[in-house]
């Protein structure tokens, strides 16, 4: 039975999943394998090989059976899977600059293997879920974690630009004074810009900006003891749970988010919003409600437009395996292997 595996590389651990011709995903959760990224890419590689074995045993089927893999990893990356020549974010071995990736892995297997970002990964399991493999609909999603990952499924295709930066929503600019409760307020993105969409939506954001700028509205919150790294980890929870300033802080950001999908229709008039990752891994009254946040910051939009859906993505931990799996289906049928 000839099957398709997603590969999903962070910098600790390796997720994978399996996926048939039907689009039955053969490994319904998390099945990781340490990844030691930090020993450089001919250890990591075989661990990902090692790996693969592994999940083939896990689905019921064996190695031969994978007739191609798609591969995601944290960027920045091209849109082939070369590494910049600075290196990977995440990845901290000085092999890994410039290093190509997926050419390595498809030599490393002896398979065909596709290659997006993790952004881009999500991005396309997020559109997937919505709309089917072989969409011709158009979705922009935002996976909020510690930076913020996006992506743009247009026509049903990963867009993936030129230089494989295609897609980079955290780094463009919003007009942040535009939220209420921000008088003051100086956002600033690990980039080097200051108040785009990262540098007000996502962990980092709370921990350098929100947090400090919160607090001292709120004396004797008891966050105000802890280190602010341990502190911003806390406040999705607490926001969940009710708490007034942790809400606070996930106003401004879904506030923040709404903006944002304002010039997104208007660029791009998608059929779909997606916002997704471990910002919302909450209760589904958390979720709801910061979604009904989003909409108030939206601008008033044409009558034509003023419906499109925000949905949350689902099965946020196993994203960017399934997305790259998906991706790798696409390619594996258009080569006639599966």
């Amino acid at each position: 039975m000839p099957v398709v595996a997603g590969v999903d590389l962070g910098a600790t651990a390796i997720n994978y999943t399996l996926v048939d011709q039907q689009e039955q995903f053969l490994i319904g959760d998390l099945c990781e394998h340490p990844a030691l990224t930090g020993e450089g890419p001919g250890v990591c590689l075989r661990q990902i090989a090692e790996g693969l074995e592994i999940a083939a045993k896990r689905a019921g089927v064996f190695p031969p059976d994978i007739v191609a893999v798609g591969l995601d990893t944290p960027g920045p990356a091209s849109a082939a899977g070369q590494l910049s020549a600075q290196g990977s974010t995440n990845f901290q071995h000085p092999q890994w600059a410039g290093f190509d990736i997926r050419e390595g892995l498809a030599r490393m297997l002896e398979k065909p293997v596709s290659y997006l970002n993790d952004g881009n990964a999500a991005a396309l399991w997020g559109h997937y879920t919505i709309f089917g493999a072989n969409s011709r609909e158009t979705s922009v999603s935002i996976i909020i974690g510690t930076g913020l990952g996006a992506g743009i499924i247009f026509d049903g295709s990963v867009v993936k630009g030129k230089n494989g930066f295609g897609g980079e929503l955290g780094h463009v600019l919003i007009p942040y004074p535009r939220i209420a409760g921000t008088s003051g307020m100086q956002p600033e993105c690990n980039c080097g810009r200051t108040g785009d969409l990262e540098s007000v939506c996502s962990l980092t954001a709370i921990e350098k900006t929100l947090l400090p700028y919160l607090l001292p509205r709120y004396p004797g919150h008891d966050l105000e003891k802890l280190d602010r790294h341990q502190a911003a980890k806390l406040v999705r929870d607490l926001a969940d749970n009710g708490d007034p300033m942790c809400r606070e802080i996930f106003r401004i950001q879904a506030h923040a988010l709404g903006l944002f999908f304002d010039q997104v229709v208007n660029a791009f008039d998608p059929d779909a919003l997606v916002v997704g990752g471990g910002a919302l891994e909450t209760s589904q009254k958390f979720q709801n409600w910061f979604l009904e946040q989003v909409r108030l910051a939206m601008p008033p939009q044409r009558p034509e437009q003023a419906g499109i859906p925000i949905y949350v993505m689902p099965n946020g931990d196993t994203a960017g395996a399934r997305g790259a799996a998906i991706e790798a289906l696409k390619a594996a049928r258009q080569g006639g292997l599966i």
